[in-house]
């Protein structure tokens, strides 16, 4: 039997300090044994065409921590317990360096050198703000606006919400009208408060049962046949390698998944199990997938920290067809899907 969940998310009775999310619990531990670390700024790096109006950029800015108190959120701590505090303003730095006379290569290497810098520079967590600018005159008629923001406040879905803001509110100011958003529902602190009130009980023991039968049993570890040992302490220096799949490739994957009736992601989730099967001949694989979390519409527009981690877990037998595998890596997903409420 499950049991039910409600069918939204109700604004908290009072304004007083509101409790971690789950995401935000994770997030401030890790800054805990590891203080002053950078591992968690999210940096992003615009570059921005034309006469800018800075004027209301700024303006801009200031309205979307307005607009949502996740940008107004410290997380101080008493007896070693954290809380989400609220400030009724939020303030942003942004100081703005000109680089106009600078040669090309020498301005291109600036700005990345001062993006390192940011992205390098710790937040305290307890004290704010979480999320700071900085921006660069690059041209008479260009700039790059580069923003740093914690993970705690903020995650993938979030920063399309703030790009997507930042372009109505800085439109609206710039021709002098009136911006027009729609009213917020909910801020994330009611999530948060939510979400600790919900995940108990009946509710956490049905997630806790289907990630405990899940995840029975499964290998420690994928070997991999590295060409150096794992380090016996996580060191986080590692790297990314990106990979641009061609036109008719991608068009083929789409039309394989709309046949199976599956998503693009659990045709590549697939795909992907079947390169580690073979490098590694573990029948057994366990992937970590990240999801959204944002299983209420009301959520939808929010700035937050509302990502998880699901381990999809699918054995492999050799003489399965790729249809199979699909329909079993389906099969996961969708299980996971509904079971993605546990913090993992």
């Amino acid at each position: 039997m499950q049991t039910t969940r409600p069918r939204s998310i109700p604004r908290r009775a009072n304004c007083d300090a509101a409790p971690l999310s789950f995401a935000q619990q994770r997030l401030w531990f890790l800054d805990q044994l590891q203080p002053d670390s950078p591992l968690y700024n999210v940096p992003h790096a615009v570059r921005m065409q034309g006469m800018l109006d800075v004027m209301a950029l700024r303006k801009a800015l200031e309205a979307i921590l307005e607009r949502h108190d996740a940008l107004r959120t410290t997380f101080p701590s008493r007896d070693g317990v954290p809380t989400q505090v609220i400030a009724e303003q939020g303030t942003l730095e942004l100081p703005a360096l000109n680089l106009r006379e600078w040669s090309d290569a020498e301005r291109e290497d600036e700005i990345a050198r001062l993006i390192t810098v940011e992205v390098r520079r710790p937040f305290a967590l307890s004290r704010g703000p979480l999320l700071r600018g900085l921006l660069l005159r690059t041209g008479d008629e260009e700039h790059v606006l580069v923003l740093t923001i914690h993970h705690i406040v903020s995650d993938a879905w979030s920063t399309g919400v703030f790009f997507r803001e930042l372009a109505a509110y800085y439109s609206a100011f710039h021709d002098g009208e009136v911006p027009s958003l729609p009213e917020l529902p909910v801020q994330y602190s009611d999530f948060a408060a939510w979400q600790r009130q919900w995940l108990q009980g009946e509710a956490l023991e049905q997630q806790l049962v289907y990630w405990k039968n899940h995840l029975a049993g499964a290998p420690a570890r994928l070997e991999l046949p590295t060409d150096r040992l794992r380090p016996v302490v996580q060191s986080h220096r590692g790297a990314r390698v990106g990979v641009t799949l061609p036109g008719d490739l991608a068009t083929a994957l789409k039309t394989l998944s709309r046949r199976e009736g599956v998503t693009l992601f659990m045709t590549l989730l697939a795909a992907f199990q079947v390169l580690l099967f073979r490098y590694t001949d573990q029948e057994d694989v366990v992937v970590g997938a990240p999801i959204a979390g944002r299983t209420f519409l009301e959520i939808e527009g929010l700035i937050g920290c509302f990502i998880n981690a699901i381990p999809l877990r699918t054995r492999l037998k050799p003489s399965m067809s790729f249809r199979d595998l699909v329909d079993r890596v389906k099969e996961v997903a969708l299980g996971g899907y509904v079971h993605q409420q546990l913090p993992l």
